[in-house]
């Protein structure tokens, strides 16, 4: 192994750890705890090395993003791999989209609330964010309706979830109402 690959390769193993680490802290103490000062200490690393590979905590955060769009889709193919109909695929995806925004709340975050400096809906848009869109509307297109384009529908329905993960999240919305809420996405917007 040449000295450029062995520095390679310690560079996106250091690159991991800030980002696993932002990760942790913004899990642990919210995203106003994830400071460049505080990642450099808990990855024992000065300052000027965590900006060698970031600007700042606005790129840590759309790299988190990333991570969390990739993960997000895998745990939605796999939660509809099983289903054996457009319903249970759908009724799968909503469950697990729910599950992940409130098993992943920083990466969530992330990923819809915070300015990550990612670009959505748009030609440069990176491939993850494009794949997680991709991993929703594989499940959604089916059951859009005849005459309605995918893409939109699958926003629509998008909408509808992060609506209910984010108001679940804030206490806004009766526990006891989780399934029905999803029952009824189900049966008002898809044509099943």
């Amino acid at each position: 192994m040449s000295v450029t690959e062995r520095k390679q390769r310690e560079r996106a193993v250091r690159e991991r750890l800030i980002v696993a680490t932002a990760r942790e802290l913004a899990e642990q103490q919210g995203w106003d705890a994830v400071t460049t000062r505080r990642l450099a200490e808990r990855i024992e690393y000065s300052q000027p090395v965590l900006y060698s590979h970031f600007r700042g905590k606005r790129e840590i955060i759309g790299a988190v993003a990333l991570e969390g769009a990739t993960e997000m889709a895998a745990v939605i193919r796999a939660a509809t791999a099983e289903a054996g109909s457009p319903r249970a695929r759908v009724a799968a995806l909503a469950r697990a989209y729910l599950d992940f925004a409130a098993g992943n709340p920083a990466v969530y975050d992330a990923l819809f609330q915070l300015d990550g400096g990612l670009a959505y809906a748009q030609k440069d848009t990176p491939a993850p964010l494009k794949d997680a869109f991709a991993a929703l509307m594989e499940s959604l297109g089916e059951v859009a309706g005849d005459g309605v384009d995918k893409g939109l529908f699958t926003e629509v329905f998008w909408s509808s979830l992060h609506g209910l993960a984010t108001l679940t999240r804030a206490g806004r919305l009766l526990p006891e109402f989780a399934e029905a809420r999803v029952e009824l996405l189900l049966d008002r917007l898809a044509v099943l």
